[in-house]
């Protein structure tokens, strides 16, 4: 259960802990997102993932669940293949209670088809799968050369101008690479960086001493920062201890905003929630 938040001496509403349902704000985006986001793609390749190979019925049973537990982000991709789950899961839910994240794939192999139609096209088939009139968070998916602004200059105007419509919210990129993160401290387009965050650098773009500073100078430039691979793309699964503690250093940096952890039962989240739950909140830039 997620620590409610109490009154204060000022009558200032605080939390002495982290939750799970938290509403975060997203760097300078008009979003706030829960604390920790529900994963859609462990394994997730060729439009198939963990999450949809566990079949619709069981699909929807954890998305209502993690809903009815405060989780309000829901993290998908067109590499996963979840689109036509997630709408219908939390069927009966106002459109505006949650929260999507996408994620567009512009790399060779990864899909069944070879095109990469330009990202309208793409986010128009997005909208349908999703059965929504709008994405929350669009990303370009898995971004890893440094000059990755230059080659998706295209792709970032287009959806800069869906942005401009109301089709997307806020936009930016996950990152596969040091050299590529590096570049989105300084990339305007850039509102929200997906990156993969650990104290143990496992499928990480570096060590952790490489990659905190990095993501720290992104979050000093304004911008949202989505943790991923907390538990070690699933090598911290069966490991409580390291798992806690990868949570409590995640969040205990100040930078990283948002956990996206891909569990794949109520009880892994629950778990998630509890280890979150534990992680003291800053108190004068230190952890209390």
């Amino acid at each position: 259960m997620v620590i409610p938040a109490v009154a204060g001496a000022a009558g200032e509403a605080f939390a002495p802990k982290y939750g799970a349902a938290d509403a975060v704000p997203l760097g300078g985006t008009d979003l706030r997102l829960s604390r920790l986001c529900l994963g859609t793609g462990m394994r997730g390749f060729n439009r198939e993932s963990n999450h949809t190979r566990m079949g619709r019925k069981r699909f929807t049973r954890l998305l209502r669940g993690a809903y009815e537990r405060g989780v309000r982000t829901f993290d998908s991709a067109d590499l996963y293949g979840t689109h036509p789950y997630i709408v219908p899961a939390l069927e009966g839910i106002p459109r505006d209670n949650y929260q999507i994240i996408s994620k567009i794939w512009y790399r060779e192999g990864g899909l069944p088809e070879r095109e990469r139609p330009d990202a309208d096209v793409v986010v128009e088939r997005f909208l349908r799968e999703l059965k929504t009139d709008y994405i929350d968070l669009l990303l370009i998916h898995c971004v890893t050369d440094a000059d990755w602004p230059r080659k998706m200059a295209r792709q970032m105007e287009i959806i800069a101008r869906l942005k401009e419509k109301g089709v997307v919210r806020a936009h930016g990129v996950s990152v596969h690479s040091l050299p590529a993160l590096r570049a989105c401290v300084t990339e305007p387009w850039v509102e929200s960086v997906h990156t993969r965050i650990n104290p143990y650098g496992m499928s990480m773009d570096g060590a952790p001493e490489e990659v905190v500073p990095v993501i720290r100078a992104i979050h000093e430039a304004g911008k949202g920062v989505v943790g991923m691979k907390v538990v070690g793309a699933g090598k911290l699964r069966h490991d409580a201890e390291r798992r806690a503690a990868s949570v409590r250093f995640s969040l205990g940096l100040g930078c990283v905003d948002v956990l996206n952890v891909g569990c794949e039962s109520l009880e892994e989240l629950d778990d998630m929630a509890g280890m979150i739950q534990r992680v003291p909140r800053p108190v004068g830039g230190r952890l209390s």
